[in-house]
């Protein structure tokens, strides 16, 4: 399967580097494409915090956007090494037929989980950019912190790795709406609190722009909920922590699960519902 590169690069990528410095992205992609055209099971696993809802987010759009047969879950349960659990691929994540699994923010030292993946007949791509010790486990691996990958932008998030692994895919499917998901990954780049500089700084100059045409739902509910008129780094950063989910409230899991929800739904009135529900939660 040859995967195309000679297609003009449009918007989505000024200033920004070419997604395929990233190691491994090509292999990814091919992987993706299969799972895509013969309508196999696809998960997106990622963490509780904003950034890994965006991540999630970001992902399960575009894959629907191609009309993919993807779900996602949250994890419940990280450990200090952002191991994918294996409990939840045994009890969970199996038993919703997944044949791949895509990570965000999580999986680079999970080698025996990997394994489990591969036992139980299921593909596993992990994107990450923690730094990591020791080796990566038997999976695809985009991670621009990964030992001999040349990406020169070292300092993507969760959500900036997960919009790499889908302006790839755009480049395959030539989707010229891509750069419009940039208000998501703003969002999720801002709630790390990380100085923003290089590819970041491009990644919040552009999705402010796009934030302010949004025509997603939850980003307008956001909007209207938390009564934010002038959109700009201030304004957004301040939502982020806003919507930083406390996991001092027992209910945080549930929060960040109904978080993606908002950001994935197609109806402006559950979206307004979801909007006031967690800024009430997340204030108590």
């Amino acid at each position: 399967m040859e995967i195309r590169q000679d297609i003009t690069y449009n918007f989505d990528f000024l200033g920004m580097q070419d997604p395929f410095r990233l190691k491994n992205m090509e292999i990814a992609l091919k992987r993706i494409i299969k799972a895509v055209n013969e309508r196999e099971k696809i998960v997106i696993y990622g963490n509780c915090d904003l950034d890994g809802v965006t991540a999630v987010s970001l992902l399960f759009l575009v894959l629907k956007y191609l009309n993919a047969d993807v779900e996602y879950f949250i994890s419940d349960d990280m450990d200090d090494k952002l191991n994918i659990n294996s409990r939840l691929i045994k009890n969970h994540i199996k038993f919703l037929g997944a044949k791949l699994i895509l990570t965000t923010g999580c999986g680079s030292q999970s080698i025996s989980q990997v394994e489990l993946c591969k036992k139980l007949g299921m593909d596993v791509i992990v994107t990450d950019y923690h730094k990591y010790k020791g080796v990566l486990p038997r999976a695809v691996v985009i991670n621009p912190n990964q030992r001999s990958c040349n990406y020169p932008f070292k300092d993507l998030t969760a959500v900036g790795v997960a919009f790499k692994l889908s302006q790839a895919i755009s480049v395959y499917y030539q989707m010229k709406s891509v750069s419009k998901y940039l208000d998501l990954v703003l969002l999720g780049t801002l709630s790390k609190g990380i100085r923003v500089t290089g590819e970041n700084k491009e990644i919040v100059n552009q999705g402010l722009y796009h934030l302010n045409y949004t025509n997603n739902h939850g980003f307008r509910a956001l909007l209207k909920v938390y009564g934010i008129k002038n959109i700009n780094r201030d304004s957004i950063f301040k939502l982020s922590n806003n919507m930083r989910l406390s996991t001092k409230n027992k209910r945080y899991i549930d929060n960040a699960r109904i978080a993606v929800e908002l950001f994935i739904t197609e109806n402006m009135d559950r979206a307004e519902q979801i909007a006031k529900y967690l800024k009430n939660e997340i204030l108590d």
